[in-house]
């Protein structure tokens, strides 16, 4: 019997059809294939993955297929973005048994969850040196019935050598490290290691790694290197002169002026197929929007704090640095996409939107967003006024457009600029860009998982706040607000639950990336509302991750609660190196790193530090995997900086707030209230307005005092300050 139908997993449900028993990762399956005595097919992918359903078509579907996994096989069903901690484990696994890597992953265990064979895709009918999915479902069934003994002395020295962790990082900066498994790399405090020469180490091999005619690092496929933009962006504004706002910008640049973000409704692809960028692998998930919107208003402000010459960092032959004006064009696009396609009921935001088009019953990769030149013309002449003159304008704008946007007549393609547009380009690409999205609009579109996932969410909504302060965009705030309210009330009952559907938490508590996420995201949400519920909520967060993440002095990557119903193999130590978004310590880091600096807490100082002494062996190991952490340590170089800004709200108050909004000084803290009351947050103690006593400067206007920013570095304060023009040189 398949049991997916009712899993709040949108890649679960996808297959609640198939003729395959498919279970969920629990206890009752390890059990049953215990009873029946067979090996589990645990097949893990996700809802916008071509390939995963490509295999699905081709194998799950097939009830010659079904029927043989049905009678030889227990067959679980993981969605990796609801179980990343299963994900990583098999992974691992397939990784040591077969060399590679990636999703769809299929994996075949013993009934107690040890690994013994493993591969991602496999097809239909033999062919490119993979044999065909029924040669392996047989070639695994012969071993289990005729070399069990084999199988098991397999499962059991894989599973003993993933038992013992790669990686320790240290949260216990008052303790030696721990003895670890032989194989382990413990990562403990440093002491004086040199944060800004460790970083220039880091940036030296990310130049290296630079694609100098394309831009980003590496070749294909071209990633987002959405952890590592973080990184520049805050080296850059500790160092402007040493080459991290060039790759920044560069890199920036190529990413927004190709197919890889959607010009027309905004959002960027997972990644490109080329090294050029000009054929995304078009899926859209929440953690790259959501990391790309916080990288590129971070770019904004550094252009504010520190401004250069329009081509600084331009590299011959190479594409131009984004400009400023380019990146608020791409987060308006990308902030509008996310409220309008990927927000639900509720003020959360879904997962992801697929790579496939489904017409007719037929997948087609990005058939959504590619267009023909004859696409454009249409456009072009909805809205063409009478008579042939104008026809023949429309024509001329159609080709001129379809040229810049690198179309053709011969096969649909996506937009693809390539490069800035100049001025009459983008009016004609505005003329026309309101057809072609009513052209858009009935068009079949890719289905969305509407699954919430907690750490993606905790992200975006402290993303969503920042570029809501710097545009000066209140409705997003207020979309940020709403989602933070989601997120306590849904997935927080004492523990917060990773994921949602329909407004209900399901599955797994919380894994240290959701809770350093939300914590970090809350803390975010507090500095730009200035509500003290968020800053005592972010604590709460903080709180439960202090205790259940760290064991031994090492820090975990889920709790000990987590409540997953079947085994799960391996090590629990927190891997410190970034994927796609920032690794669990980096994110612990940095809410730890702005905890501290708001309330002073030596001890959470203390934390940040000991998981801060990766850096230097993670940078000599894989610099381009430790931006998040690079990135934390840059924070507590810079101080942090500590801004609390006390009076009453007015034109007076909002000039100190936007002058903070739009400084860039990594891992900046924000405390604003009124003056008057009990104290909200330990940054603006003895700040009241009466503490300020008879000497307290007044506005002339309304004969109350004077809102007044007070700025603090290093537990160093500078004289308070009344004026923007006052706080902008004690922002750098």
């Amino acid at each position: 019997m398949n049991r997916l139908a009712g899993e709040p997993s949108a890649y679960l449900r996808q297959h609640a059809a198939n003729p395959v028993d498919w279970q969920p990762y629990d206890a009752a399956a390890f059990a049953e294939a215990a009873a029946r005595d067979v090996p589990i097919f645990l097949s893990v992918g996700y809802a916008a993955c071509h390939w995963c359903h490509v295999m699905a078509g081709e194998s799950f579907a097939d009830p010659a297929v079904a029927a043989y996994l049905n009678g030889h096989f227990v067959s679980i069903k993981v969605d990796r973005e609801e179980r990343p901690d299963v994900d990583d484990a098999y992974m691992a696994a397939t990784q040591a048994l077969s060399g590679e890597g990636g999703w769809p992953m299929s994996v075949f265990l013993t009934p107690d969850g040890r690994a013994f064979y493993a591969g991602t895709y496999f097809p239909p009918r033999p062919g490119t040196g993979r044999p065909s999915f029924q040669q392996v479902l047989e070639a695994v069934t012969e071993a289990w019935t005729e070399r069990r003994d084999q199988v098991n002395e397999t499962a059991g020295a894989l599973a003993e050598a993933l038992d013992r962790p790669l990686w320790q990082v240290r949260a216990d900066a008052a303790a030696p490290a721990a003895a670890g498994g032989p194989n382990a790399v413990e990562l403990g405090e440093t002491g004086g290691t040199d944060r800004l020469e460790t970083a220039r180490t880091a940036l030296a091999a990310m130049l290296r790694a630079e694609d100098p005619v394309h831009g980003g690092l590496g070749q294909a496929p071209k990633f987002p290197p959405t952890p590592g933009l973080e990184f520049l962006l805050r080296l850059a504004a500790l160092d402007p002169e040493g080459g991290a706002r060039g790759l920044a910008g560069r890199t920036l640049g190529a990413m927004v002026r190709s197919a890889l973000f959607d010009r027309l409704g905004g959002g960027f692809a997972r990644y490109s197929v080329t090294a050029d960028w000009s054929e995304p692998h078009y899926e859209k998930m929440l953690y790259d929007n959501a990391g790309l919107l916080s990288a590129l208003v971070g770019w904004i402000r550094l252009a504010g704090h520190a401004p250069g010459a329009p081509d600084a960092g331009a590299a011959p032959g190479g594409p131009a640095p984004l400009g400023a004006a380019e990146a608020e064009v791409a987060v308006r696009a990308t902030v509008g996409w996310l409220l309008s396609e990927m927000r639900l009921d509720g003020g959360a935001f879904a997962s992801s939107l697929d790579a496939d088009t489904v017409i007719d019953g037929r997948h087609f990769e990005g058939a959504s967003y590619k267009w023909t030149v004859a696409d454009i013309e249409a456009a072009a002449l909805e809205g063409a006024g009478a008579g042939a003159d104008a026809a023949a304008s429309a024509r001329q704008l159609a080709l001129s457009v379809a040229g810049f946007m690198g179309l053709d007549a011969r096969e649909a393609r996506p937009l693809n600029p390539g490069r800035e547009l100049t001025p009459d380009e983008a009016a004609a690409w505005d003329r026309i860009k309101p057809a072609l999205l009513r052209q858009r609009a009935a068009r079949v579109m890719p289905a969305r998982d509407d699954k919430v996932v907690a750490a993606w969410n905790g992200t975006l909504m402290g993303a969503l706040a920042e570029a809501a302060m710097v545009l000066g965009e209140p409705a997003w705030l207020a979309a940020a607000v709403e989602l933070g309210e989601y997120l306590q009330a849904v997935h927080w009952d004492g523990t917060l639950h990773r994921v949602s559907h329909d407004g209900a938490a399901r599955g797994i508590e919380g894994l240290l990336e959701d809770y350093a996420a939300c914590a970090g995201g809350y803390l975010s949400l507090y500095a730009a509302t200035g509500e003290a519920r968020w800053f005592v909520f972010a604590g709460q967060l903080l709180e439960v991750l202090e205790r259940d993440f760290i064991s031994g002095g090492v820090l975990l990557k889920q709790g000990a609660g987590d409540g997953s119903g079947g085994p799960v193999p391996g090590s629990r130590s927190a891997d410190p190196f970034d994927n796609a978004t920032p690794s669990g310590p980096a994110l612990a880091a940095d809410a730890l790193v702005a905890w501290s600096a708001y309330t002073g807490s030596g001890r959470h100082r203390a934390l940040a530090e000991a998981i801060l002494g990766s850096v230097p062996e993670l940078v000599r190991r894989a610099p381009r995997a430790a931006g998040g952490l690079l990135g934390s340590g840059l924070a507590l170089a810079a101080g942090p900086l500590e801004i609390a800004v006390v009076g009453a709200p007015g034109e007076l108050r909002d000039d100190l707030l936007g002058a903070a909004w739009h400084s860039f000084s990594p891992g900046m803290v924000l405390a604003v209230w009124d003056g008057a009351g009990h104290v909200p947050v330990p940054l603006l103690e003895g700040r009241s307005i009466a503490e300020r006593g008879g000497a307290a400067a007044t506005s002339a206007a309304s004969g109350k005092a004077r809102p007044l920013a007070y700025v603090c570095r290093n537990m160093v304060c500078a004289r308070p300050v009344e004026t923007a023009s006052e706080l902008l040189p004690l922002l750098k």
